[in-house]
């Protein structure tokens, strides 16, 4: 039902914003209010780390919201990255994970995120916060070897998830409805080291909507120096579950602990973020 009603919802907005732009004053109106929603941004704390961040929609809004209790774990995990430590944040969607490894613990930030939907908004949020020097954006898709295929993704909205690279399912291993899709090329993490000579990471979380398994499969050589990992794994999905088993014990990790990835939705409850790390 509530599916039902956001469709109408944007059928709605989809036709007003239509009508609007056949005229000059309504187009000049929807550019006011696409700026307005593009500078109406929230302040946040977690413990003494305050940031700030574009609320655009009911998306972002949730995001920001439940940012300190949707995924506690992934915030205390953060919290062990020091200074002179490289974090990459693969799934980075807008930026929040990735802003608080930067600014509250002044690490050098890899944000991987190849969402057209979501880039602007990552952006924006680094900037906002201060934080361009701390922060790179890769807007490839990472995958298990240099490859050209669509990027797939279930839903246009700003922050929104779903999406998948080079594959049409999703986090669970069903069929991913595509709404939007573009072609372009992904690169392992392996490569990304070796050919872009992007720092290789001390922290790694990935969050990527069921090609995890397959972004390890690409990064054996890197993973051997990395100290730990949160990895969302969806348990019904063995493929996923057993290659990235497989991967990250072959590498020298050990499985440490996992949570439920999402109190929100029942789409996601054999989903957990799980945390390996290796022995000092």
């Amino acid at each position: 039902m509530i599916k039902i009603l956001k469709s109408q919802i944007k059928n709605i907005v989809f036709l007003i914003s239509k009508i609007l732009f056949k005229t000059k004053i309504g187009r000049i109106a929807a550019e006011k209010f696409l700026n307005l929603s593009m500078n109406n941004f929230e302040q946040i704390s977690h413990g003494d780390c305050k940031l700030k961040f574009i609320n655009s929609n009911w998306i972002t809004n949730m995001r920001i919201k439940t940012f300190s209790t949707k995924e506690p774990e992934t915030l205390k995990w953060i919290d062990n990255i020091n200074e002179k430590e490289i974090f990459w944040d693969i799934g980075a969607n807008i930026g929040l994970y990735s802003c608080y490894a930067a600014k509250k613990n002044k690490c050098n930030v890899y944000a991987f995120e190849p969402s057209v939907f979501n880039i602007e908004l990552l952006a924006r949020n680094i900037y906002i916060n201060n934080l361009s020097d701390k922060i790179s954006i890769i807007s490839l898709p990472l995958t298990e070897k240099i490859l050209e295929a669509k990027f797939n993704i279930s839903n246009t909205d700003l922050g929104s998830a779903l999406s998948t690279f080079g594959k049409d399912y999703t986090h669970d291993g069903s069929k991913l409805k595509i709404n939007f899709d573009f072609k372009t090329i992904g690169i392992s993490i392996d490569q990304t080291i070796n050919f872009l000579k992007v720092p290789s990471p001390d922290f790694i979380k990935m969050d990527v909507d069921g090609i995890e398994h397959l972004i390890l499969q690409g990064g054996q050589e890197a993973l051997k120096k990395v100290k730990s990992i949160l990895i969302e794994i969806d348990e019904s999905f063995e493929a996923q579950k057993q290659n990235s088993t497989k991967f990250l014990s072959e590498a020298g990790f050990k499985f440490v602990e996992k949570h439920p990835s999402s109190s929100i939705s029942d789409d996601y409850k054999t989903c957990f973020n799980q945390i390996w790390s290796k022995k000092n």
